[in-house]
Formats: structure tokens, sequence, C-alpha cells
């Protein structure tokens, strides 16, 4: 029979009552605890047809969430959604959020997630959409949005089983612009997504900053911003580095089969199989990630990295260079063979995973500014008008970037189309323009950075 020390006696407890306790203990232990299984997953543009009917993919991605029962699922590249029914930038049908809720979430667990409000302020051909378990969070707002070349959206959520005594995650969605020879376009991206978190907080509360980062090394500039950038209070952890200890820096995973267990790009081997949308030639690349802010590392917040529990989902580490499917030197299992088609079928990308316990024991720093200005844009703006010529002001940030201007005419013709590498921050715009109402679009390497309208009298 258990006994128990105290200072004056022994006390004997009968062991069903001792099971009894425990079994209390642990149920209590679980109680104050809440685990939130993360995902990012770039779809390769689902929804606009590229690679087979929407129909399809609704089943892929059900039969890969079903697997993967996460409970906060970020979705990079999706095809931008029609905002309006009569949106001229969206890719997407109006409504087809809807339609991936109802089809692909709603048919691997029925009525169990929502999705955060949908932008695009960049007016890009994709964007990112963040569901999550609506049984365990909650959506407050969108606390900032970046806008260069597609929207970086800083969303926050809520738990909803804490007590009353809430505990907040912020989630900063990403994919910057792809290609080897885009570093700095990344850099540019990046600095701005993390300026315009600096401008809203005081520092990183509960912070994830993921999705498709495409760097080629831990060396890029962004990634150094990221993880070393001079402001402590503001530096993210990528888990295989911190805390997991599995990886040390400097890392150049670029077509290095040392990495080959987070290789997150292709799922495909053969150029236009299984379809001609997307990149090929097997696993050789590291471009998703979930950083982690500090608090959410070092176990000292309402909110904790469970660690170990970073991966790679679908990549048994024997991928290099060959298709998630790829038997003849391996067999893939570490899925079941429905789920490594679909991921196969789904993405040329692999998703990635991490997991988090929100401990309801403990209260959150608050971190948030009370700031009024929730988008932050590359703004290009008009100064002047005349007969003759548009004066233009470009942010300094675009000096010594290649930009292209389009000019149309109320009836969408194209009557100036130019290229040119901005060396000053003001631009002056020749035309012979007749008296009407013309729309400007300025894109740089990256995308779209704004679009405008002027009136020629």
């Amino acid at each position: 029979m258990p006994e128990i020390n105290t200072n004056r006696r022994t006390l004997r407890i009968p062991a069903a009552l001792a099971v009894l306790l425990l079994f209390t203990a642990v149920i209590n232990a679980n109680a104050a605890t809440d685990t939130i299984r993360v995902m990012a997953y770039n779809v390769l543009y689902y929804g606009n047809g590229c690679q087979e009917p929407n129909e399809h993919h609704h089943s892929y991605l059900s039969t890969i969430l079903k697997y993967a029962n996460a409970d906060l699922i970020s979705l990079e590249k999706v095809s931008s959604i029609k905002l309006t029914p009569d949106d001229e930038h969206g890719v997407a049908p109006y409504g087809f959020a809807d339609s991936i809720l109802k089809y692909a979430f709603d048919k691997a667990y029925p009525g169990r997630y929502a999705y955060c409000t949908i932008t695009n302020e960049a007016k890009a051909n994709n964007s990112s959409i963040l569901f999550y378990d609506k049984r365990k969070l909650g959506f407050a707002n969108i606390v900032a949005t970046y806008v260069n070349g597609t929207d970086y959206n800083t969303y926050k959520l809520y738990s909803k089983n804490d007590g009353g005594d809430t505990s907040f995650l912020y989630v900063t969605c990403n994919h910057t612009k792809s290609g080897d020879d885009f570093d700095d376009v990344r850099a540019l991206q990046a600095t701005g997504a993390l300026n315009s978190i600096k401008h809203h907080f005081t520092e990183l509360g509960n912070h994830l900053f993921l999705g498709d980062f495409n760097a080629r090394s831990s060396e890029e500039d962004f990634y150094q911003l990221l993880v070393a950038g001079n402001d402590a209070s503001f530096r993210f952890c990528d888990p295989p580095f911190y805390p997991d200890h599995k990886l040390t820096y400097p890392c150049n995973w670029d077509h290095d089969p040392l990495f080959a267990t987070y290789f997150t790009t292709s799922t495909r081997e053969t150029a236009g199989v299984p379809n001609n949308c997307g990149s090929a030639g097997g696993a050789k690349n590291w471009y998703d990630h979930i950083f982690m802010s500090r608090p959410l590392t070092e176990e000292q917040n309402d909110i904790r990295y469970i660690a170990g529990s970073y991966r790679t989902l679908g990549n048994d580490g024997q991928r290099f260079k060959v298709s998630i499917t790829n038997a003849n030197m391996h067999s893939n299992n570490s899925a079941p063979p429905e789920v490594i088609n679909a991921i196969y079928r789904m993405s040329n990308k692999y998703p990635v995973m991490a997991e988090l316990v929100i401990d309801k024991t403990k209260r959150g720093k608050k971190v948030e500014r009370v700031c009024d200005k929730v988008i932050e844009k590359q703004e290009v703006t008009i100064l002047e008008v005349t007969d003759k010529q548009v004066r233009i002001l470009f942010p300094a940030e675009l000096v010594g970037q290649e930009l292209f201007i389009e000019c149309k005419d109320a009836a969408g013709q194209t009557v100036i189309s130019k290229k040119f590498i901005l060396d000053d921050t003001y631009f002056g715009l020749r035309h012979k323009l007749a008296a009407g109402r013309y729309t400007i679009n300025f894109r740089g390497r990256h995308n779209m950075i704004t679009t405008t309208s002027i009136n020629i009298d």
C-alpha cells in the first residue's frame, strides 16, 4: 500500500484511491495545456487550374489534412481569390476560400475549421490564407499588413480554452520571390515585413513567421536579419538550429544531400509530370520554414514550442533529387501511400509542421503598440500630371531596381510600356496622351508595386 510521509505520522492510502489520485492529477495536468499543431504549405496556385481541376485538389488537400491533424494551417501561393464578384485582380473564383473549407477541410474534419480575413492589397496573382481550428483558437484581427509583391499579413489569434486569461498567438504568413537571382528582392520583402512588425509591437511575443522564404542558405541577408538582427527583441529562431540543436550555422543547404531531411522542394522529379505547373528535379532545397520568436522557444511564456516537433511532412530523408513517390532506391514509408500520393499531386512543395503548447496556468506579456496605420506599402506617388509628363515619386528602397511601367487607356489598351533601372526617387514619364483617364501599373522584379490612375485634361 502506498505511503505518504508527514512530519507527524505515516498515512496509508488504499491502492484504489492512490490510482484515482494519480489519474486525477494526469487529467488536471492535461487540462492545463492545449497542443496546437502548425502547418505551412505552399500549394502552387491552388485555384487557377494550372495543375488539375480544383475538385481534385480539394480531395488531395483533404487527405493531407486528415493525416496531419493540424490546428493552424497557412496555405501560401493560393491563387488570389476574387474578393468581390467583379474583382479584376482575383484569379480564383469569388468564394473559393469557402470551397476549400467545404470540400477539403470539412471533408477531413467536419465543422472544425474557419479562416482569417483574406486580403489582396498587392493586387497579386497569389496570396496566403490562414485556417484555424475554431474549437481551440479564435481570430481577433489583422494587426499589420505589409504589401510588396504580395500581402504579408500578421494575424492575431487567441486561445479559447484558457479560462479567461487570454493567450495570444501572432502569425505572419510569407511567400517571398523565388529564383536564384532574386535574393535582393527577398531581402527587400522580408525586411519590409519585419519593419512592419516592429511598428506594431514593442517586442516579439508569441509570434510565428512562416511560409515559403525561398532561401538558398542561412547566409542570405533576410535570413540573417530574422535570426541575428541588431535588435535582439525582434529575432526569430529556426527550430532545427535552435532550440533543437540538430543543425549549426552557417549552413548552405542548396543541393546538399546532408540536409535532405529538411528539403521542401520539389516533390516531383520529371518536368511535366504530373503536370507542367511548378518545378521538378526532386528534393534539393529547403525553402519553407516556421520561424519562431524567442518567447516561444525559451519556454518562459504561456505558449511554447515542443522541442523536436519540427518536421517536413512526407519527407523520409531519402528524397535527394528524386520524387516523393520514387521507390527505386527507397520506398517512402514516412506516411501512408494515399498521403504520399496526395502530397505529390497537390503541389511541388512539401508541407512543414511544428507543435506548440498553450499553458493555461500562465499569462503572456502584452506586446502590441497602439497603432492606427495597419497597411504599409511600397507606395508610388504621382506628384504632377502635365500635358507632356507625369512626375512620379518612388520609395527610396526601390532605387537601383529594375521597374516596368504600363499605362492603359479607359478601354484597357496599352498606350505606354517602359522598362528601366530606377536611379533616383524622382522619375519623369514623358508622354503624348490624349485627354482622358488612364491606369498606370508599376511592377518591380518581384511583382506589382502599385496601381494608380491619372487624368489628362
